[in-house]
Parts: structure tokens; sequence; C-alpha cells
């Protein structure tokens, strides 16, 4: 059944571990966006972290799939018709500064044109279908630059901004650890979702928001003014992203839990949604 929540709607979430059965018994899929990486300092690969499986899995209750985010090997329309719902991940490379009309400079550091490529396309096809997503990190920054906005290359440079970044040093918990609030908007979707109107999250980024994109509803915020929830305007489906990293310790988080669960909701129903016409294929 739909949340009658007023805005951007998506469905109840069932509980952790209980999706319902897809069509012939098979698990909704949600394309996980890869990152091109080498594997021993040498040999290309297109990698996902497991942490995001983990959460797709065990919180969304989907089956997790990694793509090969190049439109060498794959076309958003095959995408579309092969995933029920997409993960935008976070990863170190940047989207490229000429996808929101600016010159590449030093401080907008490395890129990945073959993922810009998918998934800024993927993204407006989502939001026309309104088949849903979920964007984190560097997949909030593509979900605004998709809708038209912009970002700033380097958020601690800003006057009176903190440092987003991940700590240099460190174990991997240390450096998801929780670093500072995020405010919602008192009555919006997140704050709904939520139940509350500030949270703790973690930290790890560079850029951010600069401009907001047509559509893009900043929802939440860190202290210092950073966008760090969002969602699209009159979008048919889900749309919410967030600047933090959900996907760390998703399964026992109170902040992360009820965003992957609510994801899940919303992929299954879209495919459910599109069984009949999947299944005559």
């Amino acid at each position: 059944m739909r949340s009658q929540i007023p805005g951007p709607s998506f469905p109840s979430p069932s509980p952790v571990g209980s999706a319902r059965p897809g069509p012939a018994h098979r698990r909704p899929v949600v394309g996980i966006i890869g990152n091109s990486s080498l594997l021993n300092e040498s040999y290309p690969v297109h990698a996902g972290g497991t942490m995001n499986s983990e959460a797709v899995a065990l919180v969304s209750g989907c089956l997790p799939l990694i793509i090969p985010t190049d439109p060498t090997f794959v076309t958003v329309e095959e995408l579309l018709d092969l995933c029920d719902g997409f993960l935008l991940t976070g990863g170190r490379p940047n989207v490229h500064p000429s996808e929101y009309g600016e010159d590449e400079t030093p401080a907008h550091g490395s890129f990945e044109r073959a993922r810009d490529a998918i998934t800024l396309p993927l993204v407006r096809a989502c939001v026309e279908r309104g088949q849903p997503f979920l964007g984190i990190c560097r997949g909030f920054q593509e979900v605004n630059v998709a809708m038209g906005g912009t970002l700033h290359p380097e958020i601690r440079d800003l006057p009176g901004r903190m440092n987003h970044r991940m700590p240099p040093d460190g174990t991997i918990e240390e450096k998801f650890a929780l670093r500072h609030p995020v405010r919602f908007t008192p009555g919006g979707v997140f704050h709904r979702l939520m139940g509350a109107e500030e949270v703790m999250t973690n930290t790890l980024h560079g850029q951010g928001i600069a401009r907001a994109g047509q559509r893009i509803v900043i929802d939440g915020t860190a202290p210092d003014g950073t966008p760090e929830a969002i969602y699209v305007e009159g979008a048919k489906g889900f749309t919410l992203s967030v600047q933090w990293h959900p996907e760390w310790n998703a399964a026992s988080d109170p902040v992360s839990r009820p965003l992957f669960a609510a994801f899940g909701a919303a992929v299954r129903d879209w495919a459910e949604c599109r069984a009949p016409t999947r299944l005559s294929a």
C-alpha cells in the first residue's frame, strides 16, 4: 500500500528481511552503479562496495546487481528494462564540470566520464518514468547535476564551511563514524521518514551542491548550510538522495535503516506494477 504522506510518495516499508516475492518469486533487482578501479594497481575492474550490496540485500530486501557503468558495455534503455531500481553510489571521481557548464580546474579533482554518460541520463529517465533510485554522495551530486544544478568543487574552501572530507587516517569504523548533525525541514519528507527533525550522519565528501537543479528540493542541511538531503519535486517515484553514506552499518543504524527500507518498498512496488509486462515479454 502506498504511503499517504503528501509530497513525494513511497510505499510503506516491509520489515527488514521479509520482502514480498516478485514475479516467479524473484527478488526485485537494484542496479548498483559501479565504479572503475584497478585491482592490485594494474587490473581494470568495475567494482562496488560490499556494504552497498549488504544494504540492498539485507535492508531493502532486493537483489543487488553491480552495473559496469560505461556506455561501451550498457545502455540506459537496457538498464531501465533490466533493473527495478537503482542505487547511485559514492565514488572518488567527480562529475565533470562541463556537465554543468563550467571549466575543469585542479580543484575539481579526478573524473569518470563513462559514468557521467550513463548516470545523468539514467536519473532523468527514472524521474520521467517514476522508476525509483536512491542517491548517495556522488550519486546525490549526480541527481542535482542531472536536473540542471551545479556543484562547488571543494566545500572546505568556502567561508564558514567545515571540512566534510573523509578523515585521511584511521580504521574504516573511524572514517565512517558519525560526525555532524543534519537538520530536516520540519514536517518534510525526510523528517516524516526518519521520525526526527535532526539526525547524526557520517561525512566523506569534498564537493557539494552550489545551485540546486530544477525541481530539486533541499530537505536537509548540515550546520554549516551544506545541502545533505534532497528529492525531486513532483517525481512519480522514489528520488530521495543524501550526501552522507547510509550504506555503512545500514541494518542497525537508525537513520540508514528506514531510508533503505523505504527504498526497497518503492522498488518492490515498481516491480509488481511492471510484472505483467515483464512476464509477457
